[in-house]
């Protein structure tokens, strides 16, 4: 695994529970002494709603375009709080929570981080589901009048292909 994060021509993500391995494996802050934890919602319970992120300004190869964008998102997961041992800036924070409050932060996560990438931008984990969100009929709120076949999430796809594509070349 250690060798395939190391490799210049993969690119992963790990949503949800696969956020939670990568983020165990310690394969997302590798070059940390103390690695980040994944913990227990503050509220001691699984949450599932709708809520908003915004993406920040990020190298993330997926979602880089979409940086400055808040969008809705499904959360699902009882053990969604990022633990981060270091200050802020020592992390590649892709998304934040929009709202720093219960319950549309679900889970009390250090600087509200949502998502978070490795150093080269390749390797994106993820506690929402980007994957349940991607069309009109997932979102509970979905802007009136908006025509979009596919939501913006789907752009973190696109882009993955995209790279993929370009790195055969």
């Amino acid at each position: 695994l250690e060798k395939f994060f190391a490799r210049e021509d993969t690119l992963s993500v790990g949503i949800c529970n696969g956020c939670q391995l990568f983020v165990e494996l310690g394969l997302i802050n590798k070059n940390h002494e103390d690695k980040p934890k994944m913990l227990h919602n503050d509220s001691g319970k699984h949450e599932s709603i709708f809520t908003a992120l915004t993406l920040q300004e990020n190298n993330s190869v997926m979602l880089s375009s979409l940086a400055g964008s808040t969008l809705g998102v499904w959360v699902s997961h009882g053990e969604g709080k990022f633990s981060l041992p270091y200050s802020e800036d020592q992390y590649k924070i892709v998304a934040k929570y929009a709202y720093d409050q219960y319950p549309a932060s679900p889970n009390g996560s250090d600087y509200n981080t949502a998502m978070m990438c490795d150093d080269t931008g390749r390797h994106l984990v993820i506690m929402p589901h980007i994957e349940r969100s991607l069309f009109q009929w997932h979102w509970a709120n979905y802007p009136k009048g908006r025509t979009d076949e596919v939501s913006p999430w789907m752009e973190a796809f696109v882009n993955a292909r995209k790279w993929v594509e370009a790195k055969k070349k």
